[in-house]
């Protein structure tokens, strides 16, 4: 359930250095050293966040978040642009190219990790690692421990991850389709009514605290999770 990164950068030592911070951070960290290489992992999985430098051999970090903007799958993906350039047509580039912000070498690990978590809070606040809440339930994403009125909730791990995606985003509608892409993943190919199945199964487990209700099915559309106005 730790969020995941991509750190596209082609000097190995400040890779590394990347992925040994933000893994002691509580990420799960792929890297990549060039576009090409970047594109193939994306294929594969969406990442919740990309670390992208600037400076890449072959096409620039800056071309390849243009690139990914371009693409519908890809539009909404956070960027974080990494690079020494810090004149301001530089930075103007950069954020012009859709980047959701832009960090200039050298930085502090504190500083990047912060940077990440209020681009996450932002963009993917399901993946940002903080306790999320909506009205008496209660979400901890470090030990995965889901709490009503001080009780604890068991939940599957499928459970877990959709309980967490609707708490991140509650009265907002979600269809089949984008809770498969959000929580399974958009690299699975089931069919949609596996969501109504682990719908079942999530307010199965809510139903003896009195929270099964906040599971709501809006027809036609797909389902929310109430807040505490919502009754």
């Amino acid at each position: 359930m730790s969020a995941s990164i991509l750190v596209v950068e082609d000097e190995p030592a400040i890779q590394e250095l990347l992925r040994i911070n933000l893994e002691n951070a509580g990420f799960s960290v792929r890297a990549a050293e060039n576009a090409e290489s970047a594109y193939e992992q994306i294929r594969e999985a969406l990442p919740d966040l990309i670390l992208l430098d600037w400076m890449l051999p072959g096409q620039s970090g800056l071309a390849f978040a243009r690139s990914l903007r371009g693409e519908a799958r890809t539009r909404e993906l956070p960027i974080i642009m990494v690079t020494a350039r810090s004149d301001e047509s530089d930075r103007v580039a950069g954020l012009e190219a859709w980047v959701d912000d832009y960090v200039t070498k050298p930085f502090s690990p504190r500083e990047l990790k912060a940077r990440i978590k209020s681009v996450l809070r932002r963009r993917a606040p399901e993946a940002a690692q903080e306790e999320l809440t909506v009205g008496p339930l209660s979400l901890d994403p470090a030990t995965h421990r889901v709490t009503a009125r001080e009780e604890a909730v068991s939940l599957g791990p499928t459970e877990l991850r959709l309980l967490k995606f609707l708490m991140a985003r509650p009265e907002r509608v979600h269809s089949r389709a984008q809770l498969l892409d959000k929580v399974w993943g958009d690299h699975v190919y089931i069919e949609e009514r596996t969501v109504d199945v682990h719908i079942r199964r999530l307010r199965l487990s809510l139903q003896p605290i009195g929270c099964a209700g906040m599971i709501q099915t809006v027809r036609g559309s797909g389902y929310r999770l109430a807040g505490p106005k919502s009754g």
